[in-house]
C-alpha cells in the first residue's frame, strides 16, 4: 500500500472546489459519466486499432444507488488505469492548471460554474462526498489499482483483486449530499446532462417480456438494467435517410406536448469547423416570451448548457433544439468566448443556414410560407433589426400584409404597388399602416376612399421595425394612418375649393376655438370632399414615436418633453359644418370635435360621459 500527497499547490484545493461549484452540484455526475463514456470510446478506438486485444464484450455505463453504504457508483468497462496512470491523472490535479485555477477563483465572491474547465472533472466528485475510492482495472492486464481518498490531499494507493477491465468509481456521499441517493433525483439528473450519450447509461431496472409463459399462461417478465439515454440522436444520422415523422417524433422526446413545428434545418458540417444539430422553427405567437433556453449546446453529445448566447445571435433564441461542436471552447471565459474565432465562424454559418433555409422555402413554397407568415413575421423581423448578415438575405422573403386587400407583398412588390399614389413632393414613398386595424378603421376607410393602401403592423416587434425600414430605404416613410401624414398626400391632390368664404372659414374657426379650448389641440381648415369626416383628429407621427420609445425607456423618462399633442382638422366642405355658420350652436360644433376624438381613442372619462348625454338629448 502507498501514502502520499496529492500534488497540488495549496492545502485549499478541495474547499474551493465546494464553495465556487455548489450552485452547479449536478454536474459531478455529468462530468464523472463523461469520463467513463471516454473510456469506453478509447477502448473502441484502440481496439479498430489492434492495440486493445480481446473481447470486448457488452461496453456500457452504469449507475447504481446503495441507501444502507450511501453510496453513488459510476462504472464502466472502458480501458482503466493502471496504478501508475493513477497516479499521474488522479494525484496530478489539472497538472499545470493547478495553479491558475487556485489564482482565479480562491478570492471570488460569486460561484462559477467551472467544472470541467481547468481539468477538474473527476474532482467534482468531492463536491458530494466524504470520501472517493476508485477501483480500476487497466486493458493492459496489469494488476488492478485501489485509489482512496477523503477529500483533503492525502489518499492511498493499494492493489485489488479486481478481475474485469474498467473502473468503479465510489462515492461516500456527505450527509448534505444524500438527496443522490433518490432514483427520482439521479434520474432527472441524468435526463437532463446524460440522454445522448454516445455508449449506454443504465439506472434502475425494467421489466421486459422474455416471450415465455408460466404454467398459468401469463407472460414469464426477467429484470433488467435500464438504459436511460439514446446513443443515436437524430441529429447525428445522415439526412438523407430521415423522413418528416423522425424529426417530428424526435422534436416530441425534446418538447413534449408542444404545438408541432413549422420546420427545422438540419446541420451538418465537418469543415471548416464541425458542426452537427437540428433547428426547429416553433410557431410564434404575439405575445411570444424570449426564452434563452430553448437550443441546447452538446459536445460530442455530452450536454453542456441551455445557454447559447454567446454562441448563437439573440433572435436565433426563438429557435428549439440542439447543436453540437467539438469545436466551441468551453474551458474559457464568456469574454474569450465572444472573441473566439470558431464562435464567429460557427455563428456566422448558423445564420446563414437559417436564411438560406428560409430564402428556399419562399422560393419553391411561396404559399406554404405565406401560411407559416404569421407564426414567422416576429423572427424574421427581429433577426433582420438584430443581424445586418442576415437581414440582407431577409429583404428578398420578408413579407408586408396589406390590410386593405388581405394580401402578402414583399418591400419591392409593395412599394412598386403604391408609389403611383402614395409618393409625397418630396418624393418619398409614404406607406401607411395600423396597429389597431379596429379602432382605427375610421381612419383606414378615410385612406381607402382615396385609393390609398394601409399594412397591418401590429406585432410587438412593429414599432422598432419601421424605424429600422426608414434607415435602410430612405425612399420610404412609414406612417401610422391616424397620423398627420394623409395631409401631406393630399397636398399632391389636385386642389379642392372650399364652398366656404374666408369670412365665412374665420367663422367657424371661431367657433371652433371656443368648442376646442385645450392647448394640446391645433385647428386647420382643409377642403377635403364632402363625404368625408367633418372633424378628423390627427396626430403628429414624430411626436408619437418619441412618446413610444419614452415609454420604452429603461428608466428614463422625458415625458414633459413630449406633451401630447394633436391636430384638429375642420373639412369646410362637409354640410354639418356649413350648418354651424347659420345655427352657431356650440353643441353642434362639440359634437362634431367629439367625433374626431371618439375616432382617436382620445375621448374619456368626463367627455365621453358629456358625449353620451349630449346624443340622446340631440336625437330626442
Amino acid at each position: 500500500m502507498e501514502q502520499g500527497h496529492i500534488q497540488v499547490s495549496t492545502e485549499n484545493i478541495f474547499p474551493i472546489i465546494k464553495k465556487f461549484l455548489y450552485s452547479e452540484q449536478d454536474i459531478f455526475l455529468r462530468e464523472l459519466i463523461s469520463n467513463a463514456v471516454d473510456a469506453t470510446t478509447k477502448l473502441r478506438k484502440l481496439s479498430s486499432m489492434g492495440e486493445a486485444t480481446g473481447e470486448l464484450g457488452d461496453l456500457y455505463v452504469r449507475v447504481t444507488i446503495n441507501k444502507e453504504e450511501k453510496t453513488l457508483t459510476i462504472s464502466d468497462k472502458g480501458i482503466g488505469m493502471t496504478s501508475d496512470e493513477v497516479k499521474k491523472y488522479i494525484n496530478t490535479i489539472a497538472m499545470s492548471s493547478a495553479e491558475e485555477f487556485v489564482k482565479k477563483f480562491s478570492n471570488e465572491g460569486e460561484k462559477a460554474g467551472i467544472i470541467g474547465h481547468f481539468g477538474l472533472g473527476f474532482y467534482s466528485a468531492f463536491m458530494v462526498s466524504r470520501q472517493v475510492e476508485v477501483i480500476t482495472k487497466s486493458y493492459k492486464n496489469e494488476a488492478a489499482a485501489h485509489w482512496i481518498c477523503d477529500g483533503s490531499t492525502s489518499y492511498t494507493l493499494q492493489a485489488h483483486e479486481r478481475n474485469e477491465r474498467g473502473t468503479d468509481i465510489i462515492l461516500h456521499l456527505a450527509d448534505d449530499c444524500l438527496e443522490y441517493l433518490e432514483e427520482q433525483k439521479v434520474e432527472k439528473v441524468l435526463n437532463t446532462y446524460c440522454r445522448f450519450l454516445p455508449v449506454p447509461v443504465q439506472f434502475g431496472e425494467e421489466e421486459t417480456d422474455t416471450g415465455m409463459k408460466d404454467a398459468e399462461d401469463k407472460p414469464i417478465l426477467q429484470k433488467q438494467p435500464r438504459q436511460i439515454n439514446d446513443t443515436h440522436p437524430l441529429w447525428t444520422q445522415n439526412p438523407a435517410e430521415l423522413k418528416e415523422e423522425d424529426y417530428l417524433a424526435f422534436y416530441e422526446k425534446l418538447y413534449p406536448y408542444s404545438e408541432k413545428p413549422l420546420f427545422w434545418i438540419h446541420l451538418n458540417t465537418d469543415y471548416p469547423f464541425n458542426l452537427q444539430g437540428i433547428l426547429y422553427f416553433p410557431a410564434i405567437r404575439d405575445n411570444f416570451e424570449l426564452k434563452r433556453d430553448r437550443v441546447h449546446l452538446y459536445c460530442n453529445q455530452v450536454f453542456v448548457t441551455d445557454n447559447v448566447e454567446q454562441i448563437m445571435p439573440d433572435f436565433l433564441s426563438l429557435l428549439q433544439g440542439v447543436i453540437d461542436s467539438p469545436d466551441i471552447p468551453l474551458n474559457v471565459s464568456r469574454s474569450y468566448l465572444q472573441g473566439d474565432p470558431n464562435v464567429k465562424k460557427i455563428s456566422a454559418h448558423i445564420v446563414k443556414k437559417v436564411a438560406d433555409k428560409l430564402a428556399e422555402l419562399f422560393k419553391q413554397q411561396r404559399e406554404s410560407f405565406e401560411e407559416k407568415w404569421e407564426s414567422l413575421n416576429i423572427f424574421v423581423k427581429y433577426g433582420m433589426v438584430s443581424e445586418e448578415k442576415f437581414a440582407e438575405k431577409a429583404a428578398a422573403f420578408c413579407l408586408y400584409r396589406s390590410a386593405t386587400e388581405n394580401k402578402l407583398f414583399t418591400v419591392e412588390e409593395y412599394r412598386a404597388r403604391i408609389a403611383p399614389l402614395q409618393t409625397d413632393k418630396n418624393n418619398k414613398i409614404i406607406i401607411l399602416y395600423t396597429n389597431d386595424a379596429d379602432s382605427q378603421h375610421s381612419y383606414m376607410d378615410a385612406a381607402r376612399s382615396r385609393s390609398y393602401d394601409v399594412l397591418l403592423l401590429h406585432h410587438v416587434i412593429d414599432s422598432h421595425f419601421v424605424g429600422w425600414m426608414e434607415q435602410k430605404n430612405d425612399d420610404l416613410l412609414f406612417r401610422r394612418v391616424d397620423s398627420d401624414i394623409l395631409d401631406k398626400l393630399i397636398e399632391k391632390e389636385e386642389s379642392r375649393d372650399s364652398v366656404l368664404s374666408k369670412e365665412e372659414e374665420e367663422q367657424v374657426k371661431k367657433i371652433f376655438e371656443e368648442v376646442v379650448k385645450d392647448a394640446s389641440a391645433g385647428i386647420e381648415l382643409k377642403a377635403l370632399a364632402p363625404e368625408e369626416m367633418p372633424v378628423t383628429v390627427t396626430k403628429s407621427e414624430w411626436m408619437r414615436r418619441m412618446k413610444e420609445m419614452n415609454a420604452m425607456g429603461g428608466g428614463m423618462n422625458f415625458g414633459g418633453m413630449f406633451p401630447e399633442k394633436w391636430n384638429v382638422v375642420i373639412n369646410t366642405n362637409h354640410a354639418a359644418v356649413r350648418r354651424l355658420l347659420s345655427s352657431a350652436d356650440s353643441r353642434e360644433a362639440r359634437h362634431l370635435y367629439d367625433l374626431g376624438l371618439l375616432a382617436h381613442g382620445l375621448l374619456k372619462g368626463e367627455q365621453l360621459t358629456g358625449f353620451l348625454k349630449r346624443s340622446v338629448e340631440m336625437a330626442s
